[in-house]
This record gives C-alpha cells, sequence and structure tokens, in this order.
C-alpha cells in the first residue's frame, strides 16, 4: 500500500512539474503563449477533420506568427535555432494562408498545418532546454 501511494504520489509530482515548465514558457513568453491558443483551437479540430476554425481563423494566426517574430523573445529563448524556427513558423502561416485562399484540397490543408503544428512545437521544445 505505501509503495502504491509512493508511486502515485511520484506519478502526480512530475506531471505537475511537467505542467509547471510548459507553462512557465507560456507565462515569459505570452506572444508564444497567443499563438499557441490560436493553433490549439485549429489543429485540434482538423484532427477530426474539421478545417472551419483554420478557414476562419488563418488571418489571426499569421498576425500572431507575425507579431511572435517581430517582438524579440525573452533573453533566456533568444536563440539562432529558436529565431530561425519563428521565421519558419510564419513563413508556413503565409504559406498555409494561401493555401486556403487559393481553396486548396482539406488534404493539402491539413498538411501545412500538420507542419506549422510541427515547428510550433519544435519552438516548445528547443525552449524546455533553455529552461
Amino acid at each position: 500500500m505505501k509503495k502504491n501511494l509512493a508511486l502515485i504520489t511520484l506519478c502526480f509530482s512530475l506531471f505537475f512539474i511537467q505542467e509547471h515548465q510548459a507553462q512557465s514558457i507560456f507565462d515569459k513568453w505570452p506572444e508564444l503563449d497567443t499563438f499557441h491558443k490560436v493553433m490549439q483551437e485549429t489543429y485540434h479540430p482538423s484532427e477530426e477533420g474539421n478545417l472551419d476554425p483554420i478557414k476562419e481563423r488563418i488571418d489571426e494566426m499569421v498576425e500572431k506568427a507575425h507579431s511572435l517574430k517581430n517582438k524579440p523573445a525573452p533573453t533566456e529563448f533568444n536563440t539562432p535555432e529558436i529565431m530561425a524556427a519563428e521565421e519558419n513558423l510564419y513563413k508556413g502561416s503565409l504559406e498555409l494562408q494561401k493555401l486556403i485562399e487559393k481553396e486548396s484540397d482539406d488534404e493539402v490543408v491539413t498538411a501545412s498545418l500538420e507542419s506549422l503544428h510541427d515547428v510550433f512545437h519544435t519552438i516548445v521544445g528547443l525552449c524546455k532546454h533553455k529552461e
């Protein structure tokens, strides 16, 4: 019983440490958090085949990516690798916007959004290594 309790306590502790790290990145870098909210609210529906959110909010996503790229990252995250990933995020957002404007096939739009999602997670991963 004590082993189970200790294991459960350890699992909860690791979960909260991991959650705190992810939150602290977004707390330290509000522009990344703002972009994250748009990504989250458009990417997850796309996993279910619903592209309406990204089609309706692509201009907002481009704006948030532009803001992220143009405002300096917090000092601890201001590295050449992260800056390059920010540039890729912005360029990818513009490419996705063009695909949506051209009314490209849903499969093409989905693939582009997935790629953009990967770039976002690259930034978050690079930030975690800096903390």
